[in-house]
């Protein structure tokens, strides 16, 4: 599972990281909750429709594909798999059935959604092997993470007996087994660590597993570290400047200059305080998670961009092993 603070870069981390454990012809499975079809977005691709479709091919000749779960279909598929009320449950929709009994049982919706997900992690084939050698779901912001995963436990405690207690249950089983895995997206800058290292601690509450933290749109430094204080803190030698830069053959003119002073102060406090936030990554959680770093790209992402996060991942060691 992938989350962060909403504008981390949570869904192209998750798509990134579907490519990367991909490669070298592995099965893997990209899943969408929120209704937002942004894995389309990310991929450059029509809207996902409620079915499992292939939309992207990994290096050695793995595949991606990806779902995008709707709750009202994935009721349906409920009605029918537990109750064999296809027919029935098409009539129930027509009726706003679907959005009262989601609406009187809130937590009914994300147990659906959830446990789409453990359906396709646990199918198999007629060989008996699983369909999926990795499932990746790009699950809600960190704000309410908890809530999401937790609710099915709150289900299974709701209906003690039937069908849905048996998926409420089945689903907390998975996300509190090794199979499972929370990564957290975020940003060096205050708030996204400081929402990073406190879901941290809510995830140990909740006994659910935290997989690495991955820092994202991490930025170049362009200074030597016994610069960056100085920078920081206003301390830059306008003449030194200059004259670099005429040695090299490059005259400038005053404002010219000027404006690479500033840029060089706005470079080294930002630098400062990325610093210090990768500091708290590394010395607060106990013990300290595993991390992983995505370039800054200043061009944006694209799908060639998307490719290049996935082998920066690879890079870093981001493999999944065969499950088939």
């Amino acid at each position: 599972m992938v989350s962060g603070k909403g504008g981390t870069g949570k869904t192209t981390v998750a798509a990134a990281l579907a490519l990367a454990m991909a490669t070298g012809g592995k099965r893997v499975l990209l899943v969408e909750v929120e209704g937002r079809q942004g894995i389309a977005q990310v991929f450059d691709t029509a809207p996902l429709p409620y079915e499992e479709r292939r939309i992207a091919v990994a290096a050695g000749g793995g595949e991606v594909r990806a779902l995008a779960v709707d709750s009202e279909a994935a009721l349906l598929e409920y009605f029918e798999m537990f109750y064999r009320l296809g027919m029935a449950g098409r009539t129930l929709r027509r009726m706003g059935a679907i959005e009262f009994a989601t609406t009187l049982a809130p937590g009914l919706r994300d147990v659906l959604l959830t446990g789409k997900a453990k359906e396709c992690v646990t199918r198999t084939g007629a060989d008996g092997r699983p369909a999926y050698d990795a499932v990746v779901l790009d699950a809600p912001p960190t704000g309410r993470l908890v809530t999401f995963l937790d609710v099915t436990k709150a289900m299974a405690d709701l209906a003690k007996v039937g069908p849905i207690h048996g998926q409420a249950e089945g689903v907390n089983q998975l996300i509190h087994s090794p199979l499972t895995a929370v990564h957290l997206v975020t940003l060096l800058s205050d708030l996204p660590v400081t929402e990073t290292l406190d879901t941290v601690a809510e995830l140990e509450r909740a006994d659910i597993g935290t997989g690495a933290v991955v820092v994202n749109r991490m930025r170049e430094q362009w200074l030597p570290d016994r610069s960056v204080t100085a920078a920081a803190g206003g301390r830059v030698d306008a003449s030194r400047i200059r004259n670099g830069l005429s040695s090299a053959g490059l005259e400038l003119a005053p404002a010219e200059i000027d404006g690479l002073v500033a840029e060089t102060v706005e470079h080294a406090v930002a630098v400062a305080g990325e610093t210090a936030a990768l500091g708290r990554l590394d010395t607060e959680p106990d013990p300290p998670l595993s991390r992983l770093t995505l370039p800054n790209l200043l061009s944006g992402v694209d799908l060639g961009a998307l490719y290049e996060l996935a082998e920066s991942l690879t890079e870093q060691g981001v493999r999944v092993e065969a499950r088939r």
